[in-house]
Order: C-alpha cells, then sequence, then structure tokens
C-alpha cells in the first residue's frame, strides 16, 4: 500500500480571507464550506482545508506547491501585482528574488497568518548538497 497525503488543515484568522489569498495566487477555485473548512483542492487531490483558528495562537505552517512554468509565471505575476513580498530562500533571504533549485525556479512567500507558502518548478530531488542562505553546502555522509 502507498502511503498518500489526502489533506491537512491549515489554521487561519479568517479562514475564508486566507483561503481566498492563496487561491487567487495559485489560480485555483476556492471550494464550498465543509462544516468547518473552507477547502482548496489541488491537482494530484490533496485538499488544503482552512479553519477558523478562534482566539487560539497560530503557529507557522510551510507548503510547497509543484506547478509548471505557466503556472509559476502566473502566480508571480499575481503576486507582483498584488504587492506581496516574496523570497529566493525559506529564510526570506533574496528579497523579491526567485531561486533556481534542481533545475528549476522557485519562491516563498508569507500569507497574512504568517504561513509560509513555495511555489516550485521542479520537485527536490537527492544531491550532494543543500542551500542555505543561496549558498551550496555539503551533505554530511
Amino acid at each position: 500500500m502507498s502511503v498518500d497525503l489526502n489533506h491537512m488543515i491549515i489554521p487561519a484568522k479568517d479562514h475564508r480571507a486566507s483561503a481566498r489569498f492563496l487561491a487567487d495566487i495559485l489560480g485555483v477555485k476556492v471550494g464550498k464550506d465543509w462544516g468547518p473548512f473552507v477547502p482548496l483542492s489541488t491537482g494530484n487531490g490533496v485538499i488544503i482545508d482552512f479553519a477558523d483558528a478562534g482566539e487560539r495562537a497560530i503557529r507557522s505552517m510551510h507548503c510547497a506547491f509543484l506547478v509548471s512554468d505557466a503556472e509559476f509565471d502566473a502566480a508571480l505575476a499575481r503576486v507582483k501585482a498584488a504587492g506581496i513580498r516574496f523570497y529566493a530562500e525559506f529564510d526570506d533571504s533574496g528579497p523579491g528574488e526567485i531561486n533556481r533549485l534542481y533545475g528549476g525556479r522557485g519562491f516563498y512567500f508569507h500569507d497574512p497568518n504568517g504561513h509560509l507558502f513555495e511555489l516550485i518548478t521542479k520537485p527536490y530531488g537527492e544531491t550532494p548538497e543543500f542551500w542555505v542562505n543561496g549558498a551550496a553546502v555539503k551533505r554530511r555522509s
């Protein structure tokens, strides 16, 4: 049996606005409310359910989306047009830049709740190095 990610819940102060925020950037539709959730569906069937956090503190989550080059270009254009800050690296370094990891392109941005979202055009793979602040660092064996 394979293990597949089916859904994830992302808490938000305004779960409807948060779902619209991400849907607008990704160019997808917000689904119909399902109980306390506002869902977004990805192309591979994973559902992202935005839930009202109420008065609870929100801990930042990270989600990466694998997109085509055309989807990447369109999403980046929407991010720029909306004045949303974006970064080449997960630690907010490389402001206003994209990265070119694994022969693809990628960038990171935060939603209004502090969640970190990432768009990439190539999946991350096995290499003898990883990147920190734009510099290659060798993996330990």
